[in-house]
């Protein structure tokens, strides 16, 4: 099959996977997902990462194609994590005399995963690499999402090639530039894709911007999802934006509910947010919802209310492995409320009530609490915590 040429003597090496049915084995993939890899041809020829393992045999005839003969002289490694590093000891054999370029962490990886030691070029932050037309240059960036990330940036034709950072979910159909794409199916999945792979690292994300900001780039590369380029900008400030954990108005309401009356509850509350003018707002199921698409919204929205209902003398058990995501990936900066019901013995709500002072969040109103049905005084307190949640964002504004 023929390889896109993204920029001049640029390939596009990379592979679509719509047979896997959970990325990390954790979080839905119905669009699938693309492992990405380029191919630069110069003096030196280059290959920068490789793909999952499974689609290694499709990998290596794509990258013999757009080679046509020629010899592959580096491999540059950005990323170590299997789905990117899968393909490198097939990749080594094919082509033994390959030197693979990494940093002192990508090798102790690369030394673990596939016993290789040898024919390495040992790369430090700034370092540069000539290659003929072009010098690139490499970029640590500790922790997005893994220890041993760098980028690798082509000054010639101002490409970034990001590992990770910058990617999405969903395979490509057919185009691989953002501008050949309807890119709509990503704008939501690149969320979903940082809340649940990225999402705790946002202070080192922070810092390898920062540390990028002085590079003129025209286009990232990522190893997921399209090549950015006509909407880089809007990329760029998604990133931004959720690595400071900057929340849009609206509001989340995640419950869990055996018989419905704990979801009377969160109705009424979005009811009332809706009244009090909040137009945002996702009501979430705790036990329906994949906890990806609840993460989501949560780094999407400002404020969020969770509610549940004592079961077994503890906390609904899908609302208490939610709370635990959270807490794994330190979200910062969110209005809070809660509730909860019970038939004899309460202590949802009490369980609750320990999470914002956890997470350093502001709660907004006095949690409602609910013993059985749905009556007039619980209605009221539901009606009120929705109201003052809207009056809370109302004033962040």
């Amino acid at each position: 099959m023929k390889s896109k040429e993204i920029a001049k003597n640029v390939f596009y090496a990379g592979v679509n996977d719509r047979q896997k049915a959970l990325f990390e084995n954790l979080w839905p993939l119905p669009a699938g997902v693309s492992y990405n890899s380029y191919l630069i041809l110069d003096e030196k020829n280059v290959l920068i990462d490789t793909v999952d393992v499974c689609y290694s045999d499709i990998f290596l005839r794509k990258i013999a194609a757009i080679l046509d003969g020629r010899s592959l002289d580096y491999l540059i490694i950005n990323h170590m994590e299997p789905d990117h590093s899968g393909s490198i000891r097939l990749l080594r054999q094919q082509y033994p005399d390959v030197k693979i370029v990494g940093n002192v962490k990508t090798f102790d990886m690369l030394k673990g995963y596939h016993g290789i030691t040898e024919g390495l070029h040992e790369v430090k932050d700034n370092d540069t690499l000539d290659i003929g037309s072009r010098k690139l240059s490499f970029h640590t960036a500790p922790m997005v999402h893994w220890i041993e990330v760098m980028f690798t940036y082509d000054p010639k034709e101002k490409i970034l090639f990001s590992a990770d950072a910058f990617g999405t979910f969903g395979a490509l159909n057919g185009g691989i530039i953002d501008k050949d794409i309807n890119i709509d199916p990503y704008r939501e999945e690149i969320i979903r894709y940082y809340a649940n792979i990225v999402g705790k690292y946002g202070n080192a994300v922070q810092k390898a911007m920062q540390k990028i900001a002085a590079l003129e780039i025209t286009t990232v590369c990522s190893t997921h999802g399209p090549v950015w380029r006509q909407h880089l900008p809007e990329a760029i400030a998604l990133y931004n934006r959720m690595s400071r954990y900057e929340g849009e108005e609206g509001v989340t309401i995640v419950y869990g509910s055996m018989y419905g009356n704990t979801e009377q509850m969160a109705d009424a509350i979005a009811y009332s947010l809706s009244e009090n003018g909040i137009k945002n707002i996702v009501v979430h199921n705790a036990g329906k919802s994949h906890a990806s698409y609840i993460l989501a919204d949560i780094f999407k929205y400002k404020g969020l209310i969770i509610g549940s209902p004592t079961y077994c003398n503890q906390l609904y058990p899908e609302i208490e492995s939610i709370l635990s995501k959270i807490e794994i990936r330190d979200i910062k900066d969110r209005l809070f409320g809660y509730f909860g019901s019970f038939s004899w013995a309460g202590t949802a709500v009490k369980k609750l009530s320990a999470f914002p002072e956890q997470m350093k969040w502001k709660v907004v109103a006095p949690p409602v609490e609910q013993r059985q049905g749905l009556l007039s005084e619980s209605l009221e307190g539901c009606l009120a915590l929705g109201k003052a949640m809207a009056e809370a964002l109302a004033a962040e504004k």
